[in-house]
């Protein structure tokens, strides 16, 4: 039989592995990649744009993201 710790420790695991899952399980942009962003305008740094189905700069998609968590 296992100490407290030892059932701390499986739960953590489980935990860690269900996150692991969810953000695998997320959808990738692909395509090709904007040269400006859709929202303000302004410039994607090429290495962003590297990615692929980049449509807006870290700023806008920052805002993008925690609007659709509301």
């Amino acid at each position: 039989m296992g100490d407290w710790l030892d059932d701390a420790k499986a739960i953590e695991e489980q935990e860690r592995e269900r996150s692991i899952q969810a953000l695998r399980a997320r959808p990738r942009p692909s395509g090709p990649s904007r040269s400006h962003c859709l929202d303000c305008d302004s410039a994607i740094p090429a290495m962003r744009q590297a990615h692929g189905g980049i449509v807006r700069c870290t700023p806008c998609e920052t805002t993008f993201e925690k609007g659709n968590r509301r």
